[in-house]
C-alpha cells in the first residue's frame, strides 16, 4: 500500500506545519554534507540540520506566498478583458479593496476561526496574530514566531483567492459598498469556518472515520468562492441588455482578450504557489510533484476545452480556451498531492469538457460574464469528486482510502466507495453552507443599501459613476448621455465636482444699435 501521508489536520490549515514526510529531504542533505565540512561555523550559529531544514522549508513557503499572490494579478486582468472598457477602472479598485479587506480579517479574525483549536464548528485561539502569542492548549500549543507567521500569511492569501472567485458573476453591475460589505463577511466568517471544517479539524475532516481529501482547495477555495457569486448573480440579475425580448442570451464581449489571456497565464503561473506550496516545505521534493500533476492538468484542460468549443462552433474560441486552463487548474487543485501523473490530464481533460458546456448552458439562465460558476464552481466539484476516483494508495491521508480505481484493480472497492461518498458530503455541505450564509448577506444587503447600480449608472459605467474617473481617458462618455452626473473626469484622472460656481458665464450678448 506505499506509505501514507499524514492528514493535513495534523499540519493545520494553511497555516501551521512543516514536515509531510519522516525522510530527510535534499535540503537536510544539504546541510548535513555543510555541518560536516564547517562544523564550527554550524555550531557557532546555534543550527543543527533540523533547523536548516525547517528554514528552507519556510523559504519555500514565502516563495509560494509570492506566487499565490500574482494571482490577484492575474484576476485583474482577466476580468478586466471580459469587462467592457467603461468597467475597468472598477476591477482594478476591486481587486484592490478584496486584497486588503481579506488581509486585515484573516489577521483579525478569520485565522482564529480556522485554527485547529476550538470545536468541530470554529476556532477558538488566534484572534489579531502576533508574535509571541500562545495558540492551542496542552501538548498541542505554540507560541507564534517567524515559522508561523510564514504559514498564517499563506493561508490569507488563500482566503483572498476565494474572495477574488465571487466577483466574476458580478461584473459592471454590482454597487461598490455591497461588494465590500461581502467582503467582510467572507474573509472573517464564511471562509474561515469552511477552512476549519476540512483542515481545521472540524466537521469534514471525520466522516464515519473518513476526511476529506481537498489537498490545495477545489472545494474550499474554489467551490466557496464560485456560490458565493452565485448567490450574488441570483439577487442582481443579468446587465442590462444581455437577454433580447425572446428571452435569448446575447454576446456582450469584452474589450480586450490579450488581456484575458495574460490573466489566465499569471493565474496559471500563480497555481504553482497554490498547489505545491500546500506542500508546506521540499521534504523529498514532493513539491514539484505536486507542480508537475498542476501544469499536466492545466494543459489538457485547455487543449479539450478548445476542441470541444470547436466541435459545437466550428471556431476556436480563445476565451474558452482559458477557461478550459483555469478549469484543469481548478479540477486539479483538490487531488493535486493524491494522484499519480498519469491521472492528473484525465482530470483535466474532464475539467475542459465540464466548463465548455456548464458556460454554454448557464449562459441559458445566468449572466456570468467570465464563466466563473462554470471554471471555479463546477470544475471544483469535479475536482474534489476526482480524488475518490484517483487518489493513490502511497498518496492518501491517515484514515482516507485509495480512490475507486485502486479498489477495482486491488480488489478493495467498499473502503474506496466510502471515499467516494465523503468526497461527495464535503461538496454538498461546502454548497449548502456558503449559499445560504452569503444569500443571506446579499439579501440584508439589497433590502437595505442595495445591491445593484441604477440604470444610469451601468449605462454610463461603472468607471465614472463609482470611481469618477475613466479607465480609457480617450473613451469619455460625453456629458450629454449622462444627465445628472455631478462629476466630469479631469485630464489627470481625478474627479472635479460640477456646480453652478465651475459653471463657465455664458457669452454676453451683442449689443444692439439703432
Amino acid at each position: 500500500m506505499g506509505e501514507r501521508r499524514k492528514s493535513r489536520n495534523e499540519l493545520g490549515p494553511p497555516g501551521r506545519g512543516l514536515s509531510l514526510k519522516k525522510r530527510l529531504s535534499l535540503g537536510a542533505l544539504v546541510a548535513l554534507g555543510a555541518s560536516l565540512v564547517l562544523p564550527g561555523a554550524a555550531s557557532a550559529q546555534g543550527q543543527g540540520i533540523g533547523a536548516l531544514t525547517d528554514e528552507l522549508n519556510i523559504t519555500w513557503v514565502m516563495v509560494a506566498c509570492v506566487l499565490v499572490l500574482l494571482m490577484q494579478a492575474g484576476f485583474l486582468l482577466l476580468e478586466i478583458g471580459f469587462s467592457r472598457q467603461k468597467n475597468v477602472g472598477a476591477g482594478v479598485a476591486k481587486i484592490f479593496v478584496n486584497l486588503s479587506i481579506a488581509t486585515i480579517a484573516w489577521w483579525s479574525v478569520g485565522f482564529g476561526i480556522s485554527s485547529l483549536t476550538g470545536n468541530d464548528f470554529f476556532g477558538t485561539d488566534g484572534f489579531f496574530f502576533h508574535n509571541n502569542q500562545e495558540i492551542g492548549g496542552g501538548a498541542d500549543a505554540f507560541i507564534v514566531g517567524g515559522a508561523d507567521a510564514a504559514l498564517m500569511l499563506f493561508g490569507m492569501l488563500f482566503c483572498a483567492v476565494s474572495l477574488a472567485i465571487v466577483w466574476g458573476t458580478t461584473l459592471e453591475r454590482i454597487k461598490f459598498s455591497a461588494y465590500v460589505i461581502y467582503a467582510v463577511v467572507f474573509a472573517a466568517l464564511i471562509y474561515p469556518l469552511v477552512a476549519h471544517a476540512v483542515y481545521g479539524g472540524g466537521l469534514l475532516a471525520d466522516i464515519a472515520g473518513k476526511p476529506v481529501m481537498d489537498f490545495a482547495g477545489s472545494s474550499v477555495v474554489h467551490l466557496t468562492g464560485a456560490v458565493g457569486g452565485l448567490a450574488a448573480l441570483l439577487l442582481l440579475g443579468a446587465r442590462s441588455g444581455k437577454y433580447g425580448p425572446d428571452g435569448k442570451a446575447r454576446a456582450i464581449p469584452g474589450h480586450s482578450m490579450p488581456l484575458v489571456g495574460l490573466g489566465v497565464l499569471l493565474l496559471w503561473v500563480g497555481w504553482y504557489g497554490f498547489n505545491a506550496g500546500s506542500t508546506f516545505g521540499t521534504t523529498d521534493n514532493f513539491f514539484a510533484q505536486v507542480a508537475l500533476n498542476t501544469q499536466l492538468a492545466a494543459s489538457a484542460g485547455a487543449l479539450v476545452a478548445l476542441g470541444v468549443i470547436y466541435l459545437k462552433t466550428k471556431s476556436l474560441d480563445v476565451g474558452m480556451a482559458g477557461n478550459g486552463a483555469i478549469a484543469g487548474l481548478v479540477g486539479i487543485t483538490a487531488p493535486s498531492g493524491y494522484v499519480e501523473f498519469w491521472a492528473a490530464p484525465i482530470i483535466g481533460a474532464v475539467a475542459g469538457v465540464v466548463v465548455v458546456y456548464g458556460v454554454l448552458f448557464i449562459e441559458k439562465h445566468l449572466d456570468d460574464p467570465v464563466g466563473a460558476l462554470s471554471a471555479h464552481g463546477l470544475a471544483g466539484i469535479w475536482g474534489t469528486i476526482s480524488v475518490g476516483l484517483f487518489a493513490s494508495p502511497r498518496l492518501i491521508l491517515d484514515g482516507a482510502a485509495p480512490g475507486v480505481y485502486y479498489g477495482i484493480t486491488d480488489g478493495e472497492l467498499a473502503p474506496s466507495l466510502g471515499q467516494l461518498a465523503v468526497q461527495a458530503i464535503g461538496v454538498i455541505a461546502t454548497f449548502a453552507f456558503v449559499f445560504a450564509a452569503s444569500y443571506a448577506v446579499f439579501a440584508a444587503i439589497k433590502a437595505t443599501i442595495g445591491l445593484r447600480v441604477s440604470e444610469d449608472e451601468e449605462l454610463a459605467g461603472l468607471d465614472i459613476s463609482s470611481h469618477g474617473m475613466y479607465g480609457y481617458p480617450e473613451a469619455f462618455i460625453p456629458q450629454e448621455e449622462y444627465p445628472g452626473s455631478t462629476v466630469q473626469p479631469h485630464v489627470a484622472g481625478t474627479p472635479v465636482v460640477t456646480n453652478a460656481a465651475s459653471t463657465p458665464p455664458a457669452a454676453p450678448e451683442k449689443e444692439v444699435t439703432a
